[in-house]
């Protein structure tokens, strides 16, 4: 079982558009958190990451980081498979 991606974004992001081009191509699905105009929702990432930066992902409850991370993991072949 693939476990749950979350992706903290904004709508003008284009390493959030990135992230989730690459995820959507490997056939993951994910949970977009808008945090553009959520400060509620800005505030949790912040928390949960540490950064203030977007995207900041998350498989299951490890923090992967940005579109960086998240393609190293890719190229590394470490992505889960859905």
């Amino acid at each position: 079982m693939t476990p749950e991606i979350r992706i903290y974004s904004t709508t003008y992001c284009p390493y959030c558009v990135r992230a989730k081009e690459l995820l959507t191509r490997k056939g993951l699905s994910f949970t977009e958190i808008l945090v553009d105009e959520d400060k509620q929702k800005r505030e949790e990432m912040i928390e949960r990451s540490n950064r203030m930066t977007v995207p900041q992902i998350f498989i299951g409850e490890q923090h992967v980081g940005g579109y960086d991370d998240l393609y190293a993991l890719e190229k590394a072949g470490k992505l889960p498979t859905p």
